[in-house]
């Protein structure tokens, strides 16, 4: 009999060892920013973002966002949103500028929590953990798209948004990046049902209308690429000129806020200047 005690206390003591320790509460009220990995918390001590007056080209998009997020900041009624369209347009950074502008007026208002596509599982227990918090929140999920043999994301998704009995709380916020308006993959036939396809469409288009707010994004004009180019170029003291920022344009086979600030990158390094 000691001896069945003895070794059920060692199987004991090694599944002590070989078990993952219990996670530390995460301190939801001390940073402005937090990247969530489906388990636990990562305190982010500042939040990269350009100024606001940087992103040029999108100021209505601008002017829309950041007032629903200084909403939120206050405490009022305030939208999920779903920033979709071209990529490199500033749609994550305008999110990120927007919850930082928001933190001058009241660092301790709102925090900005990162959560990757892969963690999506994991967001109602994520929501527990805000929900009781006296601190408003901005959940931000980056580029976001789902596969045509990905049903659970997509309703999970939808039920959050409203409708599902675990709702997001009221200090809480999506924000959704996506280079599709549907962010579920489309196809031009739209013939899942031949019976009735136009469902099929229903159900795609049914997760990009729970938001509150949808915003697009759009590819920008020669004279919004020089814009932007000119707004970094005079903040950071650089020289440069049109022709040469148009024919990096051209390298790149395109024109948007991601590649005028590559170009202003190279005009920093060939300064020797520190950004």
């Amino acid at each position: 009999m000691n001896d069945q005690i003895d070794a059920l206390a060692r199987i004991a003591d090694a599944l002590d060892r070989i078990a993952p320790p219990p996670r530390a509460a995460a301190d939801w009220l001390s940073h402005r920013a937090y990247v969530w990995d489906g388990r636990s918390a990562r305190a982010v001590g500042a939040i990269e973002a350009p100024a606001l007056p940087l992103l040029r080209g999108i100021d209505a998009q601008k002017e829309v966002v950041t007032q629903n997020i200084n909403r939120l900041a206050a405490g009022y009624a305030a939208h999920d949103m779903l920033l979709w369209g071209a990529r490199g347009m500033g749609k994550s950074a305008l999110l990120r500028s927007g919850v930082a502008a928001a933190q001058k007026k009241d660092a301790a208002a709102i925090a900005l929590v990162q959560v990757s596509q892969e963690a999506l599982s994991s967001l109602a227990g994520l929501f527990v953990e805000l929900g009781q918090s006296n601190r408003r929140f901005l959940v931000f999920i980056d580029d976001l798209g789902f596969e045509d043999s990905d049903g659970a994301g997509p309703r999970l998704l939808r039920s959050w948004l409203e409708g599902g009995v675990e709702a997001r709380p009221r200090n809480v916020r999506l924000a959704v990046t996506s280079n599709r308006r549907a962010i579920v993959a489309r196809h031009a036939s739209e013939q899942d049902d031949p019976l009735n396809p136009r469902d099929a469409v229903d159900d795609r288009l049914a997760l990009a209308d729970r938001f509150g707010l949808s915003v697009g994004f759009h590819n920008c004009s020669q004279d919004d690429f020089l814009a932007i180019i000119s707004g970094y170029a005079d903040e950071f003291d650089l020289t440069w000129n049109a022709s040469d920022a148009l024919e990096w344009s051209r390298r790149r086979g395109a024109r948007s806020g991601r590649v005028a600030w590559h170009y202003v990158t190279e005009l920093a390094g060939r300064a020797g200047k520190i950004l």
